[in-house]
């Protein structure tokens, strides 16, 4: 969004509680201080529970570290590929599949420029040395 004012958190938050409906359990942000509010106020408190609906998880960058670049370059790249596939269907079923399968592409079948391989590479004695390692992991998970 063009502008992060607390009006536009609140508009985002209720158009993401209307598709979601009660399946979002915990929020993940960045620092800013308007997202502990708005989340409290737009999804609510248990009576039942004692607790807030949602909880939110506020990850802040320590001093002098500067961006959270990992986890902003896979948000880019999720977002790219979500954006030509309009989104995750307005499910949080279809959004976990989506996101497994991405989460295996990520690690598993692309290349990363940093550490010059795959990073299943780097963890695992695993080889995948195919040209279709979409294919070898699934005939590997049949075993």
């Amino acid at each position: 969004m063009k502008a992060r004012s607390s009006r536009d958190i609140k508009a985002v938050m209720n158009r993401i509680k209307e598709r979601t409906d009660t399946q979002i359990k915990i929020m993940t942000t960045d620092g800013w201080m308007a997202y502990e509010n708005t989340i409290k106020k737009v999804f609510g408190y248990s009576l039942k529970d004692k607790k807030y609906n949602v909880f939110h998880n506020r990850n802040v960058a320590i001093k002098d570290e500067g961006f959270n670049y990992p986890i902003e370059r896979l948000h880019n790249s999720v977002r790219a590929r979500t954006k030509v596939m309009r989104g995750f269907h307005g499910s949080i079923s279809s959004a976990n599949a989506i996101m497994k399968g991405f989460e295996v592409y990520y690690n598993f079948i692309t290349k990363h420029q940093t550490i010059n391989c795959s990073p299943y590479e780097l963890a695992t004695n695993l080889k995948l040395n195919s040209e279709n390692k979409w294919l070898e992991l699934i005939n590997l998970s049949k075993n």
